[in-house]
Formats: C-alpha cells, sequence, structure tokens
C-alpha cells in the first residue's frame, strides 16, 4: 500500500521560500511522483510531476519558481518554491501514480495521495 507524508507548509509574505518535504513508501522507483496543489474553490491542480524516465513537469504557473528534488541518502522528496506570490495560497500534496501509456499522468485521479500541507502566501 502506498503510503504519502507531507510536511512543511507555512505562512509566509510574498516573495518569500518554503520547501515542503514528502516521505514515501509502498511505491517502486518506476512511480510517478507529483506535488498537486488545491485552493479553496478550485480543482487540484498538478505543479510538478516526476516522470522517472523523463524530464519533469511543471505547471506554467510555477515554472521557474518551483522545484522537485529528492533525497536518495533517504528517500525523501521536496517542493522548493521561492518568489512565492498570494495565488500559490492553497493545500498543497504529494502523490504517487503508476506511469500510464509510457507517461505519467497528468489528472489527479490517477493517484494515490497523502495527508495535505497549508501553504498560506499574504500579499
Amino acid at each position: 500500500q502506498v503510503q504519502l507524508v507531507a510536511s512543511g507548509g507555512g505562512s509566509v509574505q510574498a516573495g518569500g521560500s518554503l520547501r515542503l518535504s514528502c516521505s514515501a513508501s509502498g511505491h517502486t522507483p518506476q512511480y510517478c511522483i507529483a506535488w498537486f496543489r488545491q485552493a479553496p474553490g478550485k480543482e487540484r491542480e498538478g505543479v510538478a510531476i516526476r516522470d522517472p524516465y523523463r524530464s519533469t513537469y511543471y505547471a506554467d504557473s510555477v515554472k521557474g519558481r518551483f522545484f522537485y528534488s529528492k533525497d536518495n541518502t533517504n528517500g525523501t522528496m521536496y517542493l522548493r518554491m521561492i518568489s512565492l506570490k498570494p495565488e500559490d495560497t492553497a493545500m498543497y500534496y504529494c502523490a504517487a501514480s503508476p506511469r500510464y501509456n509510457d507517461t505519467c499522468p497528468l489528472s489527479p485521479s490517477h493517484y494515490y495521495w497523502g495527508q495535505g500541507t497549508q501553504v498560506t502566501v499574504s500579499s
């Protein structure tokens, strides 16, 4: 069973930075690892999706500001967020999915989920 735990959220002012962490178990190295976010009244959207066989996908809204990384010594995955904007305010989730059709799915319906971590950016 895939289990994921996200942490590291908080409240920052616009222009600030945060680093989210994700610990995962029960998946294989071939799984896609993704960061999604969901703001109140909005759909859940993928902001960074790590494909083990391709480059990482970033949503246009976060390109150049959000960066996925992994610590191979302990398996923890990170989402480094810089130049944060108020519109980045959301609950952030890490998620894992098998690959489908030789790619990582963009739809959240394919993913296993952990609990989220709240990010609040004030202007």
